[in-house]
């Protein structure tokens, strides 16, 4: 951080040092709890890749603790992976939820939600969406601590029409939908993919992301595009993806930096001349604000965000080209997604639009767009110039969508982006019968190469 004889006529900690004259240590920072083990287990060597969970139980008290297992390196068991966001949940570890009128604590007690509040228990550390005690910014994160909201059952938002699922908890969704169906996977992870690269994703013929898969490192980044590059096929569930810039530790890659500099929706602000990395000394910040904006990545970048509430799709003329016969194969109509467990639809909370100047493919579809949604929505503060003026020039109440896009390249690869992130709440209304189950099915097998199935979930 900078030091008293800090001058301001250098942002950056590397070039003029003896501007920079002090470290910030926080009495309420955690980095590792160096518990020692209580108990070990190894797991069947020939244990399939998927999401598991260990189940702790002391009298009436149950507490899961999620495992991803994935397969070796160049071992795929499955045409198509699932990417767990690992990086985005430990970014959030114990991210408090601190309700005044009881409702959340109430919710708990009605759903049997075991998990409990983080605000309850401060020791176990902060997340990078609190502060300190002296009103600083949390910039450091640790996979070596507990993390209360990485559980099943986590109650983020307490909301009426549907289950108040984000992260871990609104991926299940889509896990469970994948392990339902016909389309076998392995599952993956961020911090598997920052050290492996385009290496790991290489033998899949199709990668599937979670709901938000937020923070990203530049390993990441630049695996995720070689990948797509290469002939993969993409398939986006989420909303606000791709969007904060993180540097992994070299002497340990458990522990991330986060600086918030410059834009974007944030809880806190990173100080006047340290918006550089201590890890690595690069610039943090959005990865917009870097040349690399998420519609660059995934087709579709963050526009918009509201209530945690949710609303529908409708197809657009585009969309009824018979070369997308194959995506809307047993949709009936043109509205679908009207019902859901995240926010009571399929297009909510934080919407990503299509935006070709920031890196959409020219030549991308916007074969679906979200409609009715409420109020509460606002345009994201990096699409404003002014109090009056967007950066497209644009009223904000066209930047507040989600748009449903497609795009493939020349080496056969694909992107497929949904644009919210309350989507894969709606893959399981009325028990995965439902036209976004189908849409999605639809899109797997196309982008594997299976035909069609015979019968569909509308």
């Amino acid at each position: 951080m900078t030091g008293a004889a800090w001058s301001g006529r250098e942002m950056c900690w590397r070039h003029a040092p003896q501007d920079y004259g002090a470290i910030h240590f926080q009495e309420d920072d955690l980095y590792d709890w160096a518990w020692t083990p209580d108990l070990q287990a190894t797991l069947p060597s020939d244990l399939p890749s998927g999401v598991y969970g260990v189940r702790l139980r002391e009298a009436d008290q149950l507490y899961i603790m999620p495992l991803f297992v994935s397969p070796s390196l160049g071992q795929a068991s499955s045409a198509i992976a699932y990417l767990a966001p690992t990086l985005t949940y430990t970014a959030y570890a114990n991210h408090a939820r601190a309700p005044s009128d009881g409702a959340y604590a109430a919710r708990q007690d009605d759903w049997a939600c075991a998990v409990g509040n983080p605000a309850d228990h401060p020791k176990y550390g902060l997340s990078t969406y609190h502060h300190h005690r002296d009103g600083s910014g949390v910039g450091y994160a640790s996979t070596q601590r507990p993390n209360l909201s990485l559980r099943p059952g986590f109650l983020d938002f307490v909301e009426p029409k549907g289950s108040g699922a984000r992260h871990f908890a609104a991926g299940c969704h889509i896990t469970t939908w994948l392990a339902g169906g016909e389309h076998g996977f392995d599952v993956l992870t961020d911090q598997a993919l920052h050290a492996q690269g385009v290496d790991l994703l290489a033998p899949y013929k199709v990668l599937v992301t979670s709901t938000h898969p937020e923070h990203y490192t530049e390993a990441m980044w630049r695996g995720l595009q070689a990948y797509v590059a290469a002939g993969g096929r993409l398939v986006y569930l989420g909303g606000n993806g791709f969007y904060w810039k993180v540097v992994a530790n070299a002497a340990n890659d458990q522990l991330f930096e986060i600086r918030r500099s410059e834009g974007g929706i944030r809880l806190w602000a990173t100080e006047p001349g340290e918006a550089f990395h201590a890890f690595d000394g690069s610039y943090g910040g959005l990865w917009r604000r870097q040349g690399r904006a998420p519609q660059r990545l995934a087709g579709v970048g963050f526009s918009a965000q509201g209530p945690f509430e949710g609303s529908y799709y409708r197809r657009t003329q585009a969309s009824f080209d018979p070369k997308f016969a194959w995506m809307f194969d047993g949709v009936q109509g043109e509205v679908f997604g009207n019902s859901g467990f995240c926010g009571g639809g399929a297009a909510g909370y934080e919407l990503d639009r299509a935006d070709v100047r920031p890196g959409t493919a020219p030549d991308a579809t916007v074969v679906a767009r979200s409609e009715a949604l409420g109020p509460g929505f606002v345009a994201a503060p990096e699409e404003w110039l002014s109090h009056l003026v967007t950066n497209t020039g644009e009223p904000q109440s066209s930047l507040i969508r989600a748009d449903m896009t497609n795009q493939t390249n020349a080496a056969g690869g694909a992107i497929f982006s949904t644009g919210s992130i309350t989507f894969a709440g709606a893959l399981l209304h009325n028990k995965g019968r439902n036209p976004v189950s189908q849409l999605l099915d639809n899109v797997l097998r196309h982008f594997v190469g299976r035909h069609l199935a015979d019968t569909h979930h509308s």
